[in-house]
């Protein structure tokens, strides 16, 4: 934003007009004009009175250089300059605000006593947990579902159990043995029944009776060689083809037995049972959190130590939080040695009511030293006359403060219909110093045409309260004015904005008390006065415009 500045500054620079060089100049001024000579009347004669009149000769001259299009470099850098603070304390309070909302929001969930993510992750992996009690009924070793599905499948008296036991009559290695026997029989027979002689319808008979019938010189060769065939199919020969196949038939069938038996350590069936075993012990082993080595014991311990990060990255961010706490305590109480210190609380609050006039383009004036339309009374510090901007120009109401304790509410009341009467006003504000103000004295009230406000001259966040007052005051005055002039107005925006006000403005007083009461809920307390002071700013600025519509609308009529 400085950058822009400097250069506007460097185009508008051609255009300015060089100041004269000349260090004093003597003026003789007769003044006559009657605002003039009466605040100048009201300084003492001399230098206070000199003083005054070169700050208005300034302001004029300052005034008119603008006017005729000069532009004073100083005072844009100075207004550039102003921006910048206000654009870096609001950051700093959206900062602030940012913070607070992320701190109570971590700590909802990762508090380490109270925190969401620690009560459910302790419920989790804690001793007869949630997540225990789930692997203990899927995968324990005792009464799980996958105990339950080994036991009925692979267990003792299952079905795979008593097909593959040697014993059972109906087991798989007795149906493998009385098949294999089965065939071989009805193989041996079939073949035995081939080559036998007895039997005419032989291969071996064919054989014969066709070879004795073509060749009768080859039966004494083929009677040899049938032999030797004959031999081959002989079971009573160790050696003969018939001999060999059945000893490799016997062979695999004690295979098949020893591969199935459980008495055998080297069996398939007995290795396949031992690998089940130990992955039942695997899975008992690395699923219990009663041994520090299984699996779901590391998880736990990792899950443990990256709660413990969290605490500790909790902790610092809460100790940062605290010292950005003492930081803001330590400016506040800085701010309190601010120049309100020391001064009258009517002046301060007439500065406060004639900086907020210059604003809406009214006129303030302090009228506590001088007596008004009741002889020899000089009540009511302050009397604000409506420009002619405002729907109601030229109407009035008196301002009164007080830091006094022994004023109350019904002292207030009367002292304020005196002001009223004393400044020929319509319209009254009371404004009570938080300092001497009664422990029970809302911050915002209002009776009929008078409103009573509770004000802190030292806490920068309560100027909303005594602004709230002096725009409701200057509604009523337009309300005044066009009830006397009898113009037929819709005062339903006016009626609900001074309501909201006054709702806003006692909430925004219950919340300054708790922050001076409850240190331990002051981010929620200034979130909520925070929330308050932009709905009473929204509220002022719905008044406003409507009292300028209301003024347009008479102006039309």
């Amino acid at each position: 934003m400085s950058a822009h500045l400097d250069q506007a500054l460097k185009q508008t620079s051609s255009s300015t007009i060089l100041h004269p060089t000349f260090e004093s100049l003597t003026v003789n001024v007769v003044v006559t004009d009657r605002d003039s000579v009466f605040e100048l009347s009201n300084r003492r004669e001399g230098r206070d009175r000199d003083e005054y009149a070169l700050a208005a000769l300034k302001i004029g001259v300052l005034s008119l250089r603008h006017a005729t299009g000069q532009i004073d470099v100083e005072a844009v850098r100075r207004e550039g300059d102003r921006l910048l603070t206000e654009l870096e304390q609001g950051l700093k309070n959206s900062r602030v605000m940012l913070t607070g909302n992320l701190s109570a929001v971590l700590k909802e969930y990762f508090d380490p006593s109270s925190g969401r993510f620690q009560e459910r992750l302790e419920r989790l992996i804690r001793r007869d947990g949630e997540l225990e009690q789930l692997l203990r009924r899927q995968i324990g070793s005792e009464g799980s579902e996958l105990a339950k599905t080994l036991a009925e499948h692979l267990g003792e008296n299952s079905a795979i159990m008593r097909l593959l036991d040697p014993n059972e009559s109906d087991s798989l290695v007795q149906t493998i043995r009385h098949s294999a026997e089965e065939a071989l029989e009805s193989e041996r027979e079939r073949i035995l029944a081939e080559f036998s002689l007895d039997n005419k319808e032989s291969a071996l008979s064919r054989l014969v009776t066709e070879l004795t019938e073509s060749n009768g010189r080859l039966t004494g060769d083929l009677t040899s060689k049938i032999d030797q065939a004959i031999k081959e199919f002989s079971l009573d020969k160790d050696d003969s083809a018939l001999s060999r196949l059945v000893r490799k038939v016997e062979a695999a069938q004690r295979t098949i037995t020893d591969e199935f038996s459980l008495d055998n350590e080297r069996s398939a069936l007995n290795r396949m049972s031992n690998l089940l075993g130990q992955a039942t012990d695997a899975i008992n082993n690395n699923l219990s959190l009663d041994r520090e080595g299984s699996a779901l014991g590391r998880l736990r311990r990792e899950v443990l130590e990256i709660l413990d990060r969290h605490e500790a990255q909790a902790t610092t961010f809460q100790r940062d939080v605290t010292c950005a706490l003492e930081t803001i305590k330590a400016r506040r109480e800085e701010s309190l040695r601010s120049t309100t210190h020391g001064r009258e609380f009517q002046d301060v609050v007439f500065e406060f009511a004639q900086r907020e006039a210059q604003r809406s383009g009214d006129v303030a004036t302090c009228t506590g030293g001088t007596t008004g339309s009741v002889k020899h009374c000089k009540i009511g510090d302050a009397v604000l006359e409506l420009g002619p901007d405002c729907a109601a120009a030229g109407e009035r109401f008196v301002i009164e403060a007080k830091e006094d304790a022994s004023y109350d509410l019904n002292k207030a009341r009367l002292e304020i219909d005196s002001a009223r009467k004393n400044r020929e006003a319509s319209v009254g504000l009371f404004v009570f110093s938080r300092k001497t103000a009664s422990a029970g004295q809302d911050s915002f009230l209002r009776y009929g045409n008078d409103i009573f406000v509770v004000w802190d001259a030292e806490d920068l966040s309560n100027d909303v309260i005594l602004k709230a007052g002096l725009s409701l005051a200057k509604a009523l005055c337009v309300r005044e004015s066009s009830a006397r002039e009898a113009e037929a107005a819709d005062f339903q925006t006016i009626d609900a904005a001074i309501l909201e006000i006054e709702k806003e403005a006692k909430r925004l007083g219950k919340m300054s008390t708790w922050t001076e009461t409850i240190k331990s809920n002051s981010g929620k307390i200034l979130d909520e006065l925070r929330k308050m002071t932009e709905g009473l700013d929204q509220q002022i600025k719905i008044l406003r415009d409507a009292t300028m519509g209301l003024k347009h609308g008479i102006t039309s009529d």
